[in-house]
């Protein structure tokens, strides 16, 4: 079976790289319950990671390299199409000289992590009341998501951890928040 080759961006390989590796990744924080065992909080995926080996031979085999290390310095995520694995739209995370250079062979490993596009780099802020109903939060609300920690919010919000914990004096572990939970944040 002939494979297509492997491509990112506007570069196209000579020949396909001979190992791949592609690591899929999940969070999970644990939390010592006070006089009990843990918890387990799944955070969520995290991207995913291909690495690979490959080689240039024959009398272009630097020239070839070059050209790839010009694709990586290229900035910003790209279309990266595999062989065999599913188009991904990726960053250039690493790319690595194997050995010592010969004109007519250059080992190399290389290594793309994929980018989701999950957050287009706007905060969508939801202003809601109290629980109790009766007065509005004179600020602003983070309903907690699957994947949100204390921390996360914290900085997302450009708050501290103490000041949250402070507005929310409900929650007496902060590391432990509930998907659907509200967070009064300033």
């Amino acid at each position: 079976m002939k494979l297509n080759p492997m491509r990112y961006k506007d570069y196209i390989w000579p020949h396909n790289p001979r190992v791949y590796t592609i690591d899929y990744e999940r969070q999970v924080a644990v939390e010592k319950v006070p006089f009990g065992l843990y918890h387990l909080q799944d955070l969520g995926r995290t991207r995913r990671v291909m690495r690979g080996e490959g080689e240039f031979v024959g009398p272009d085999a630097y020239a070839q390299f070059g050209a790839l290390a010009n694709v990586f310095y290229t900035e910003g995520a790209g279309p990266l199409v595999h062989p065999l694995w599913q188009a991904a739209n990726a960053y250039f995370v690493e790319l690595s000289l194997k050995q010592e250079p010969r004109p007519d062979y250059v080992s190399y490993s290389f290594t793309f992590w994929e980018d989701l596009n999950a957050y287009d780099g706007q905060l969508k802020l939801e202003l809601t009341e109290r629980p109790n109903g009766t007065e509005p939060v004179g600020g602003i609300v983070h309903k907690v998501v699957k994947g949100d920690t204390l921390w996360a919010i914290a900085r997302r919000y450009d708050v501290t951890v103490a000041q949250l914990l402070e507005r929310n004096p409900d929650i007496k572990n902060p590391n432990l928040i509930r998907v659907g939970q509200e967070v009064v944040v300033k």
